[in-house]
């Protein structure tokens, strides 16, 4: 088969290798979409220690059951399309058994421990089988749209921190796929009004299919007071920050209203992810500032449901390349 394999920083390769063998307690998928993820191009570029070099990419995938373990639990047939919660928990540490697997001090992610899913097949193991990390997907559901499953359940985990309740005001910064994503679910978890910043022209203009209420550049908008005219003064009740840098993360504090909720949705880099944030607000405030980290199984139960309804529009979101 072929398959894309990592070696290091600015070496990949799309090699032919042996087609996995399926064994007791496993399942052998035959790939038909695997989605890109910004830590693939962050480890083509920057080089990734979690890589067990050379190990084939890539963990946002889908695809069609083709070999079942005499063993394999969770009632898998051939045919099946399937999705994963790709970071695989050990199921026996104080954070599995506190049921936040995502939190694992074990973890096993698809694409950095086990051979992953840009390749013609990928081996499912048995310890993703045995902590619940495989899920089905309904049949109409397009192979281009499931294999999103895996970045939006890391929106449904963010909107998961926030209390969101009905008609609130979510700010949303950023407006790369995962920001929209974010932007997407909460407006299927009931938000009232969506406030998408972005200061990339391109991202603000591609942005307005995914009917947001307010869009805004921060770089020719004056941020805050755009938010508190969009709040009568208030503030936004919820900040997701989906943007990979320091500045909105600071500022983000500043733009929700007392006992509001600031999330941490993107990662700053290793070596230069201090911030400098004014901590009155969120004395005084009583704000809550929440990080949040890929996702669980029920996450990517949920995700699936909202792409199969339709309330996540994955046709929008998905670039295809052959």
């Amino acid at each position: 088969m072929k398959a894309v394999v990592y070696y290091a920083p600015g070496d990949i390769r799309v090699e032919e290798l042996p087609s996995p063998t399926c064994g007791d307690g496993d399942l052998l998928v035959d790939v038909d979409a695997c989605a890109v993820c910004g830590t693939d191009l962050k480890s083509f570029k920057q080089g990734n220690p979690r890589i067990k070099a050379p190990l084939t990419m890539g963990h946002e995938f889908t695809g069609l059951v083709r070999g079942v373990g005499a063993r394999a639990t969770g009632g898998f047939a051939a045919g099946d399309r399937v999705v994963m919660a790709t970071s695989i928990s050990c199921g026996k540490c104080y954070y599995c058994r506190r049921r936040w697997p995502n939190l694992c001090v074990d973890l096993a992610p698809m694409g950095f421990s086990y051979p992953g899913g840009m390749a013609q097949q990928v081996l499912v193991p048995a310890r993703a089988l045995a902590n619940g990390h495989v899920l089905k997907t309904p049949r109409h559901l397009p192979a281009e749209e499931a294999c999103l499953a895996e970045p939006v359940s890391c929106a449904v985990n963010s909107l998961g921190q926030c209390g969101l309740e009905g008609g609130d005001t979510v700010l949303v910064l950023g407006a790369g796929p995962l920001g929209l994503m974010n932007a997407c679910v909460a407006r299927a978890m009931g938000a009232g009004k969506i406030i998408l910043a972005e200061v990339n022209r391109e991202r603000l203009v591609r942005a307005e299919k995914f009917g947001c209420d307010v869009l805004l550049d921060p770089a020719r908008d004056d941020l805050a007071e755009c938010v508190l005219d969009e709040t009568g003064g208030l503030g936004a009740d919820i900040a997701i920050v989906a943007a990979p840098a320091a500045a909105p993360q600071q500022q983000a504090i500043s733009l929700v209203r007392k006992r509001g909720t600031v999330v941490l949705f993107a990662s700053l880099p290793n070596g230069r992810s201090e911030l400098k944030i004014d901590s009155r607000p969120i004395h005084y405030g009583e704000l809550r500032v929440v990080g949040t980290s890929d996702s669980a199984p029920w996450h990517v139960e949920k995700a699936v449901e909202l792409l199969a309804a339709g309330k996540v529009p994955g046709g929008k979101l998905a670039t295809i390349a052959f």
